[in-house]
């Protein structure tokens, strides 16, 4: 897999709990991918991309290591993606 809808992989990147809160998450603007507002849930995210997630106390900057192809615990969400930045509020 090459590719991957953003709200599935925040979602199995334990981002958020739930797949529609990342899609209200991208929806409402929440969410840029290199550096660029993206609000379309169903946007295809690629390994190198740098996502960076404004969630209520904090700024998440991640960048797209790999993708699954179901959610799994915490341990395996850490190594779909690199932990660039984070930033509370």
């Amino acid at each position: 897999m090459d590719r991957q809808r953003l709200d599935k992989f925040l979602w199995h990147a334990r981002v958020v709990k739930a797949r529609a809160s990342a899609v209200q998450l991208v929806e409402r603007g929440y969410v840029r991918i290199n550096g660029v507002r993206e609000t379309s849930p169903g946007h295809a995210v690629k390994v190198g991309d740098v996502l960076t997630v404004a969630l209520d106390r904090s700024v998440r900057v991640l960048k797209v290591v790999c993708f699954s192809e179901r959610r799994g615990d915490a341990a395996a969400a850490r190594v779909l993606y690199e932990e660039l930045h984070a930033r509370t509020q």
